[in-house]
């Protein structure tokens, strides 16, 4: 039997015996949400973090004041994530908006983290968002892709989730895989593996989100709010420390079990899912770790999946030579030069993928 397939099936196995918890949902992304003060909890910000009447969604605020954001009340050992959030209006460069899995509480030096970033921008509606994989404190070898969004992500909320297996983890945009981490045995610690917490966070990231920290946040055009709702929690409760399941594997474990996470449509990469992640990622990613040969010198990590035809398309910093962000004219009505449909429809940004 190959490595890979021993390691995959040693994965499996591992984690079954841990936590046989999570049954399968009947499609993909119609998965159950839960209320906010069913899954989470304020982690920081007062005022700034807003609950809807019904306590289905949030807004979290950034003003001169503060930023806000909120936790799981629970941690998390495999499972799949999903929040949607309409971003911040207008002049949003240096505001980072996050929904990510941590914990760094925890682990404060060997921290395992799966991350969506979302950058603002000078120009209203063109945020970029970014992901990025760290396992066992791993953060001097980032991960980081950065992309363009195909809409403006300001009009109205996008579904984005994240699925995490003990063998694969999967970046989503609603129905669109983005990115695929599959586990290499050469990634070693790498790889998340300790219990999560899930968080959404606003916050000032002026020295470095928009153009290297050139952008700084304009507190004019405050206060910057997003919003998220449909909050999915799909996983097995488990201690952080102990890295086991709570309550002895049975109760502290919501939908699926392990088997049902890894056979649930969101988590297999069909050939239609893999052909529109490919389409995804060559018209909207501007930066990938895996082409990045100075930060890297000593070549890609081993779990990317590299081509030379492909890597002809990215300059040696991992910047894509075809994908850039436009600067728009004062005044311009988008949406039909980028071949919006008519009214309802999404407006799109401009993006050039020559």
């Amino acid at each position: 039997m190959a490595l890979e397939a021993r390691f995959f099936l040693a994965a499996v196995f591992a984690v079954a015996a841990t936590c046989l918890c999570l049954s399968a949902v009947a499609s993909a992304f119609a998965v159950p949400s839960v209320a906010f003060d069913e899954g989470y909890s304020p982690l920081f910000g007062d005022d700034n973090l807003v609950r809807s009447s019904d306590d289905k969604s949030v807004r979290l605020l950034l003003d001169r004041r503060s930023g806000s954001g909120f936790i799981s009340s629970d941690y998390y050992l495999h499972g799949f994530f999903s929040a949607s959030i309409k971003l911040p209006k207008a002049y949003t460069a240096g505001v980072v908006v996050a929904f990510y899995l941590s914990n760094g509480d925890v682990y404060e030096k060997t921290h395992d983290e799966l991350d969506f970033e979302f950058l603002g921008s000078r120009w209203g509606g063109q945020w970029r968002v970014q992901t990025n994989v760290y396992g066992n404190g791993s953060t001097a070898r980032g991960r980081e892709e950065r992309y363009l969004l195909p809409f403006d992500p300001t009009l109205e909320a996008h579904r984005y989730s994240v699925l995490w297996a003990p063998t694969h983890i999967i970046f989503y945009i609603d129905d669109t895989p983005i990115r695929e981490v599959i586990r290499h045995p050469g990634m070693g610690g790498d790889f998340p593996s300790k219990p999560m917490a899930v968080y959404a966070t606003i916050w000032d990231g002026s020295t470095w989100a928009t153009d290297g920290g050139k952008y700084k946040v304009n507190y004019k055009y405050a206060p910057f709010a997003s919003e998220f709702s449909d909050l999915a929690l799909l996983g097995c409760r488990a201690d952080p420390v102990l890295r086991a399941p709570r309550d002895g594997g049975g109760a502290g474990c919501a939908e699926p079990d392990l088997l049902g996470l890894l056979t649930a449509d969101y988590a297999i990469m069909t050939p239609r899912k893999r052909a529109a992640m490919r389409a995804f990622r060559a018209r909207h990613m501007t930066y990938t770790v895996c082409y990045d040969a100075v930060r890297y010198a000593a070549g890609p990590f081993p779990e990317c999946d590299v081509s030379d035809v492909e890597k002809e398309s990215f300059s040696a910093w991992g910047e894509s030579k075809n994908v850039v962000m436009k600067a728009r004219g004062r005044g311009r009505r988008r949406g039909r030069k980028a071949g919006v449909a008519g009214a309802g429809a999404m407006s799109r940004l401009d993006v050039s993928s020559s």
